[in-house]
């Protein structure tokens, strides 16, 4: 019998969610998602070590802050030498409310792909969907420069994201339900589980409006919640899900389809930067679950700039 991962290929791009190239050899990803914190936990493994090594060593007189996105790019490409698609690079999440710094590092990192080869198509720039955020990724696409908009938590933060014209978006699915679980005491089943309820609502608002903005689906805590959204534009999955996956074989239904959310009524919304301040701000599990994801992105970016100087020095 067909196993859970090729049913809900049918449905869905899979994208990996990992900076371990070997388990993307394994799962045949589409697309691959990375980001400072896969990172640093794939150079803690032997086999990824001397990649910074061989990046301090080739550019010696570069800074901290350019070795550090060398060592995102070399990422990128031996990752895009694996998968068919497209690779997701993040910016510094210490420039999340910095619209100018967050465009020139993009323009950087799009600069060194492009001096290994590699065509700005087939990478998407991360960002974290802050409103300053947002409007850089709108400079961004205007220039072909491909955007995924991450620490995405809330409706306000998606329709401002698709409104600017962003390629994709990443909206959260466990982080939300993490917060919920904890506020009300409870599991919820994937039918009544706030993140897949969310990324629905944003998936039907997409097509209902013609959005041509992909909906990716990240951060699962189950693999009910990744098949609860069988149908969405992609989904971006850890190895641990990708095994268990495709170790079930029970029947995948598709629950997001794009004729049936074009027939749906939905409410137009729009948002300027005060409504949209105010809306993310009015929603405690938004603003919240925001501001502690970049926390967290920078520690893992300080991190490893830790890791690159120490290498530096010896």
């Amino acid at each position: 019998m067909t196993h859970a991962l090729d049913q809900l290929r049918q449905f869905t791009t899979v994208v990996a969610d990992t900076g371990d190239f070997r388990l993307m050899r394994a799962y045949t990803p589409q697309d691959a998602t990375t980001n400072p914190t896969l990172i640093v936990k794939a150079v803690a493994q032997a086999d990824y070590a001397g990649l910074i090594d061989q990046v301090v060593a080739q550019h010696p007189d570069a800074r901290l802050d350019q070795r550090v996105d060398h060592l995102l790019v070399r990422f990128g490409c031996e990752i895009l030498a694996i998968i068919p698609g497209r690779v997701s690079t993040e910016v510094d999440a210490r420039l999340s409310f910095d619209t100018a710094g967050t465009v020139a590092r993009a323009r950087r990192l799009i600069e060194f792909y492009a001096a290994a080869g590699i065509d700005r198509s087939r990478v998407l720039i991360k960002i974290a969907a802050t409103w300053e955020g947002i409007r850089a990724a709108e400079v961004l696409e205007a220039e072909g420069i491909h955007c995924n908009l991450t620490l995405l938590f809330s409706m306000p933060q998606a329709v401002a994201c698709a409104d600017a014209g962003v390629t994709l978006i990443s909206p959260f699915v466990g982080r939300i339900m993490d917060w919920y679980k904890r506020r009300d005491g409870r599991d919820f089943d994937p039918e009544d589980d706030p993140g897949v309820l969310s990324v629905r609502r944003i998936y039907q608002y997409f097509k209902r409006y013609g959005y041509p903005t992909e909906v990716m689906g990240a951060s699962f805590r189950h693999i009910g919640q990744v098949l609860a959204l069988a149908g969405c534009d992609l989904l971006t999955i850890s190895p641990e899900l990708l095994e268990q996956l495709r170790t079930d074989t029970a029947p995948v239904r598709r629950h997001l389809d794009p004729d049936r959310a074009r027939r749906e009524v939905v409410e137009r919304l729009r948002f300027d930067e005060k409504a949209f301040r105010f809306a993310v701000n009015e929603d405690a599990m938004a603003s919240e679950k925001l501001s502690e994801g970049i926390r967290s992105f920078v520690a893992d970016a300080r991190r490893l700039d830790e890791i690159i100087s120490s290498r530096m020095k010896t």
